[in-house]
Formats: C-alpha cells, structure tokens, sequence
C-alpha cells in the first residue's frame, strides 16, 4: 500500500485476520502472538496500588531509574552481563524502540539487512527512515538462521537478529550469534538485536547479543514472557554514545513509556512464576508439534518463542486461500506466511500455540475434518 506521503507499506496481516475472526463466535484461535497467562500476581497488586496512590505523572524519558536497575539485575541474573542502567531506554512496546534504532543510525538509501522470514513490521520501520530494507534468504535449508557469510559484501549499515526468531522459533547458538557481532564490529555494521521471546526458550539456552559486543542495540520487552502485553512496555540497551541521542527521540515520540505499567513492571521479575510460564508453554509447543506434524510439514521444531512454522504445500501453494478456508468453513484462524516475507512464506502458516490445549485440540479436530 502506498501512503500519501508516497512511501510503501504493507499492512500486518495478522492483525486484519483478527479483525475478520470477530465475524464468528467459535473461533479456534491460533493466530495472533500473544500469551493468555496472566502475569505475576505481583504486577497485578502494583497496578492497583499504583493507580490508588495516584501515580498517573509522567516519567522521566530513560524511564524510571528503578525499572532500569531491576532490567539490569536481570541480565545479572540471566546471562552474568554488567549493565549500566543509564544505558537502558523504557519504551511504549517495542515497536517504537525498532524504530528509534532505525532513526539513529539509517538515513535515507543505507541498508538495514533482516532474516527472510521476519517480522513483518521490521520493513515498514526501514521505510519510515527511507532506508532500504535488504532481505536475506533463511529458509529450513539455513536452518531459518544468517550466517556471517550472507552479510559480506552488501554494504550494510544494520543487521536486524531476531532469536528466538518470529515465525519460526528458532534461535541463533553461541557460536553463530558471537561471528555475526564480531563481524559487525569489524565491518562497521549496527548489530539490532530483536531478544523479545528471551526466557520461551525451552531445550537449550539463549544469549543475548551483549555477551560478544557492547557496541550492539538489544531489544526487549515486557509482552512475551512476562505476560503484559497490554500494558504496553519495551526497553532499548544502547551503547553510550547513543543513550542521549535516543533519549532525546523519546522526548520527542512518546515524552515517556506509560507510567503505571512501569510501577507494575517493578513486580514483572518473579522468577519462580516465570519459570511455570515457561513450563506452560513448552508443554503447548511439545503437543502442538505432535499433532500438526501429522498434517503439516515442519522443518525445525522451534527452540523458543510460542510458534509453529508449517509448510502446507501438499494443500496447494497459496496460503492465503488456505487460511481464508480455514477461518471460513472450519472457524479456526491461523496467519498465513506472506506477513513474514518473501523466501518460501506463501506455501507456510504460522500457528502460535498461546491458548490452553483444550482449545488447541478442539482447533486440531477442525483441521483433520476440512483437510482430511
């Protein structure tokens, strides 16, 4: 789609099938990627007491010294990395934190490079700046992975990581993740590291980028694994050089993230609910992959994040008409693959396995019927 202000956009098709699953009350919902657990009763009571002590004032933009020290205990904790907490940005979500890198460091022509399939937003941000968003393939045949060797010789001012990866699960080793920083800090190249499914990571342990580079931007949030995604809450681990920068930027969008998700956020590190959160999901992802291997094809049974990345070719090519089939005869909603790029996405669907099995299986059953 072409804005009036003449730039490209496609739309998030995920959200528009949401829109269309409203039509029918018995929707099996495997579509959008968003958990269905609560988060821990402690960010519940914070919410209360804060919204009874009246605590509607704005932040300071970097966001409430408190949340920061306690994301940076977090990456004591989780990965043994020191952060300084004035290097961390609170953001409205994460979305606006891809974009805030993009701003700082893309200018109009340079290239910003991103796994194909990735989120589809990562795109449209590139377009926001006027930069060029360069797609590189990563289908089952790279293990839905880049390798240093797909970044050579490109003229890249970023590389966008996603790991665990949205649609596909899978998650950049150690090994791999420490070439690719390196080779950005030789080659001159911003290393965005998209960490938002960090802590779903189910049968092996994820790093994050900051372990191998402090000069990369790590993005992550409160969503996935903590359970709030309405509460609309991310954070941005910059370098230094670019802390007063992005802080200025933050001014400017948004003044500061919201205040009362950030008191509630204060009780999001409850490491004993969190690790039944993670039990939860895995036990989803290890049913939901029995099952639709059944009927789908599955190169990689993902490591993290809570999707599964079917190729449904034996059914035809076009995942669009499948899905729309879907949805219209059997009322389960799923999100067909062209949301996520160009490299095999229109023979794939992507299922998120965020609702309790009983309503997956219910889902499963509506499948085996319509394709038999």
């Amino acid at each position: 789609m072409r804005l009036p202000s003449g730039r490209e956009f496609s739309p998030f098709y995920v959200m528009e099938l949401v829109r269309k699953a409203q039509r029918y009350d018995d929707v099996i919902h495997f579509e959008i990627g968003q958990p269905d657990l609560p988060p821990a009763p402690g960010v519940r009571e914070a919410l209360r007491r804060g919204a009874a002590a009246g605590e509607t004032a704005y932040t300071e933009s970097l966001g409430l010294r408190e949340l920061r020290q306690k994301i940076a205990e977090h990456y004591r904790h989780d990965y043994r990395v020191e952060i300084d907490p004035d290097r961390i940005l609170i953001t409205p979500g994460t979305s606006v934190a891809f974009l805030i890198a993009y701003e700082l460091l893309a200018g109009p022509g340079e290239r910003i490079a991103m796994a194909d399939p990735s989120y589809p937003c990562y795109k449209n941000f590139a377009a926001m700046v006027d930069a060029e968003a360069v797609f590189l393939a990563a289908g089952a045949e790279r293990g839905y992975r880049l390798d240093v060797e797909d970044l050579e010789g490109r003229r890249l001012k970023l590389l966008h990581l996603s790991s665990p990866s949205n649609p596909t699960g899978m998650i950049y080793d150690r090994e791999r993740l420490k070439a690719l920083a390196e080779y950005c800090r030789e080659a001159g190249v911003t290393l965005v590291s998209d960490e938002l499914y960090h802590g779903l990571v189910y049968d092996t342990r994820a790093h994050t980028a900051l372990e191998f580079s402090d000069e990369a931007i790590v993005i992550n949030g409160f969503s996935k694994y903590f359970c709030m995604p309405g509460l609309r809450l991310g954070w941005m681990i910059l370098p230094e050089s670019l802390i007063r920068p992005a802080e200025i930027l933050a001014q400017n969008l948004y003044i500061s993230a919201p205040t009362l998700s950030q008191y509630a956020a204060l009780e999001a590190f409850d490491y004993d609910y969190l690790a039944q959160v993670r039990e939860t999901f895995k036990m989803r992802r290890d049913w939901l992959y029995s099952e639709l291997k059944e009927l789908f094809t599955i190169d990689a049974k993902p490591e993290g994040a809570f999707y599964l990345w079917c190729d449904v070719s034996r059914y035809g090519t076009d995942a669009v008409a499948l899905s729309e089939r879907l949805l219209e005869e059997a009322h389960v909603a799923v999100t067909p693959g062209i949301d996520f790029g160009f490299h095999g996405t229109g023979h794939h669907l992507r299922f998120a396995y965020t609702r309790e099995i009983e309503h997956m299986a219910e889902g499963v059953e509506r499948l085996r019927k319509l394709l038999g």
